[in-house]
C-alpha cells in the first residue's frame, strides 16, 4: 500500500515556521520507506528567518544562534524557501514581491500551515500616529532593516522620548537610543543606523507603565542591561512604590525585580549625559501640541493603582502632563485582520490546538497554524519551539498509518486541497518569479549572508546587513550574464 504523501506549504519563515519544518524532516526518514515528504516555506520578505533577523535587538547576537539549526533544516532535500512571496489577501506594502493566490496554493499542496505571526503593533486608541507619536515597531523595523522599513526618525531633533508600555521591546528600543554608538557598533547595526544615533540628541527616555513593577512585563535580563548602561543613570524610584503590601507573597522574579529597582543603576543618577526612568502607574489619555512650540508635545497621563481583586490598572482621578518630543507606543502586536481566518476578537488565527476553525467552529482537514498565527504575540523562542513541535505532531497524526490523529476527530473540508500532488512542483506564479530574479531561494540567501559576515568583518563588526535593493545587485553579480 502507497503511503499518503505530505507536501506541506508553510506561509511564513520565521522560527515557527522552521521549528515545524525541522521537526517532521527530523521524524521523518528520508528513506523509501517512509512517506514521501516535502516542505516548502513562503515568505513575503526576501530573507528568511523573521523576527530573528527583523525583530531581535541587534546587541542580542545570541538569541540569533537558533540561525544554525535552520541552516542544517534548509539543507535536507526535502526542503525549499520562496521569499518575497506574498500568499493570499494579507496587507502587502512592499512593492517590489510576487503575489501568490491562496488558491494556487491549495491546488499544488496536500497540507497547508499558517505561520505568519502578528505583524501590525497595537496602537493605543488615545494616541494615534502621527509626528510626534509612532509604534515601537516603526523603529525596530528602521534599526533592523525591514524592507517595508519607515524613513529614519529625527533623532537629532529630539531630547525627550516616552514610550508607552514597558515590556522587552520597550526595553530594547530604549536601549538603542541609549547605548554609545561605540559600543553598537560591533554588532549587527546597519551603518546608515549607526550614523542617525551618533547625531541623536536623546537626553532622557521615559518608560511609562499603566500598573506597578510586580506586574512588569519587562525580563531581568532586560532590566540588567538597562541598569548597566555605561553612559546612562536611572531617575531613582519612590521608594514607596517598591514597598509590596505586607501579606503579598511575591514570586522570585518580583522580588529580584523590587531588588534591581531599588538599588538603582550602576552610575549615579545625574552623573552621566543620559537618563532614563521607569514611571509606573501612569496611563496615556491624549497627546496635544503648543502651537507656541510644535517640537513638543504634551503627553496627558491619568495616574492609576492596581485592584486587588483584577489585578487591572484603574485611574485614582489624579493627572500629570509630560512634556516630550516623541511619544513611542509599544502596546503588543496582532495578526492581520485581511488574513484568511483571522479572529477580530483574538487578534489571530482562529485554532483549537495546531488546526485552524471555520467560522461554525469546525476544523479544517489538512490545515494548521503555529506560533503567534494561532497564539497571539506572545513568549519566547522556546515556547515557539515547544508550539510548533506540537503542531509538528499533529501534521504526522494526519498522515503516518501509526500515529492517531489529534482531536478534533470530525474534520471538515471547506478548503480542497491536492491529496496526490506533484511532490516537487511550485506554484507557477512563484516559477516564473523565480525566473525573473524577484522571488528567492534558501541558497540565494545563504550567498547573501555570508556576503554581510563578510563586509562586516572588514570593519570590525557582527555583519554589514544588505537591503533588498543591495542583495539584489550583489545576487545579479553571482549569475551567468
Amino acid at each position: 500500500m502507497a503511503l499518503k504523501p505530505l507536501k506541506l506549504a508553510v506561509i511564513g519563515a520565521g522560527p515557527s515556521a522552521f521549528y515545524v519544518a525541522s521537526r517532521i524532516l527530523s521524524l521523518v526518514p528520508n528513506t523509501a520507506t517512509s512517506p514521501p515528504v516535502r516542505v516548502h516555506l513562503f515568505d513575503r520578505l526576501w530573507a528568511p528567518h523573521g523576527l530573528v533577523r527583523y525583530g531581535v535587538a541587534p546587541d542580542h547576537p545570541e538569541v540569533k544562534n537558533c540561525t544554525h539549526k535552520f541552516d542544517a533544516t534548509a539543507s535536507d532535500s526535502r526542503f525549499r524557501f520562496f521569499g518575497n512571496v506574498n500568499v493570499g489577501e494579507a496587507i502587502n506594502p512592499i512593492s517590489h514581491i510576487q503575489h501568490l493566490p491562496l488558491t494556487s496554493l491549495f491546488k499544488t499542496y496536500s497540507h497547508v500551515l499558517f505561520a505568519t505571526g502578528c505583524t501590525l503593533p497595537t496602537l493605543h486608541s488615545a494616541l494615534p500616529p502621527s509626528n510626534h507619536c509612532i509604534p515601537a515597531l516603526s523603529l525596530v523595523h528602521w534599526y533592523t532593516q525591514h524592507p517595508n522599513r519607515p524613513p529614519p526618525p529625527a533623532l537629532d531633533k529630539l531630547t525627550h522620548v516616552s514610550i508607552i508600555g514597558n515590556g522587552n521591546v520597550s526595553l530594547d528600543v530604549a536601549r538603542m537610543l541609549l547605548t554609545p554608538v561605540s559600543t553598537l557598533a560591533k554588532y549587527d547595526v546597519p551603518h546608515p543606523v549607526l550614523e542617525a544615533l551618533s547625531r541623536s540628541t536623546v537626553k532622557h527616555v521615559s518608560i511609562i507603565a499603566r500598573r506597578g513593577p510586580l506586574e512588569a512585563a519587562f525580563t531581568m535580563k532586560e532590566l540588567r542591561e538597562l541598569i548597566n548602561l555605561p553612559d546612562s543613570s536611572m531617575v531613582p524610584i519612590d521608594p514607596s512604590i517598591l514597598t509590596p503590601p505586607p501579606d503579598l507573597p511575591l514570586t522570585r522574579q518580583q522580588s529580584r525585580t523590587l531588588q534591581l529597582l531599588g538599588k538603582g543603576s550602576k552610575n549615579a543618577f545625574g552623573s552621566t549625559p543620559k537618563t532614563w526612568s521607569l514611571d509606573f502607574y501612569r496611563s496615556p489619555t491624549g497627546i496635544t501640541i503648543s502651537p507656541d512650540d510644535p517640537s513638543t508635545a504634551h503627553l496627558s497621563l491619568a495616574h492609576t493603582m492596581v485592584d486587588p481583586k483584577t489585578q487591572r490598572a484603574v485611574p485614582t482621578g489624579e493627572s500629570s502632563t509630560l512634556p516630550t518630543s516623541l511619544v513611542v507606543t509599544s502596546l503588543g502586536f496582532h495578526g492581520e485582520p485581511t488574513a484568511s481566518f483571522y479572529d477580530p476578537g483574538l487578534g489571530h488565527l482562529r485554532t483549537l490546538g495546531a488546526r485552524v476553525i471555520t467560522n461554525e467552529g469546525h476544523g479544517l482537514r489538512n490545515v494548521y497554524a503555529s506560533g503567534w498565527a494561532a497564539t497571539g504575540a506572545k513568549g519566547v523562542l522556546a515556547s515557539t519551539m515547544i508550539n510548533a513541535y506540537a503542531t509538528a505532531n499533529t501534521v504526522l497524526g494526519d498522515v503516518l498509518p501509526d500515529r492517531e490523529p489529534e482531536e478534533p476527530k470530525e474534520l471538515v473540508e471547506d478548503v480542497v486541497l491536492n491529496p496526490d500532488p506533484d511532490l516537487d512542483a511550485v506554484p507557477i506564479e512563484v516559477e516564473e518569479g523565480i525566473k525573473d530574479g524577484k522571488v528567492t531561494q534558501y541558497m540565494d540567501w545563504k550567498k547573501v549572508d555570508e556576503e554581510e559576515i563578510r563586509r562586516g568583518q572588514e570593519i570590525g563588526k557582527e555583519r554589514e546587513r544588505m537591503s533588498w535593493e543591495e542583495a539584489k545587485a550583489f545576487l545579479g553579480t553571482l549569475r551567468p550574464q
